[in-house]
């Protein structure tokens, strides 16, 4: 079974287009980052999503923002390149970029994207077992 989970920061607006037999695709790209300091790398996904969702979803996606995302990893070569592609099954709206640089997340709380740390608001009394 091949399934891939990652968040990221969408790199270009998502373009719809049509297959000549008339079914929508929705394409972007998606910046997933890994690791941190100086050892932090980007891994940058093609992503397309088909289907009704993807005329949908298509206007929502936009530069800037955080995606999650769930599908089927792959590579394809183009021109000597070859690329991550990711086919998606199912993408989760994160957030928006604002101006300031903080992000809005859907209910229009603002969460700071800053390097906070991640542990601040962690109470040992939360953990379940």
């Amino acid at each position: 079974m091949n399934v891939f989970t990652a968040i990221g920061r969408i790199g270009k607006d998502a373009a719809v287009r049509y297959t000549q037999a008339g079914k929508p695709v929705a394409g972007w790209s998606l910046a997933v980052d890994s690791g941190y300091g100086d050892n932090k790398t980007t891994l940058w996904l093609d992503c397309s999503l088909w289907g009704q969702r993807a005329e949908k979803i298509g206007e929502y996606i936009k530069k800037g923002d955080r995606l999650g995302v769930t599908g089927e990893i792959g590579t394809r070569e183009h021109e000597g390149k070859t690329y991550i592609t990711l086919r998606v099954q199912d993408v989760t709206l994160l957030g928006e970029r604002t101006q300031n640089g903080n992000n809005r997340t859907q209910n229009g709380n603002v969460r700071d994207s800053g390097t906070a740390n991640a542990g601040e608001d962690f109470v040992d009394g939360d953990v379940p077992f």
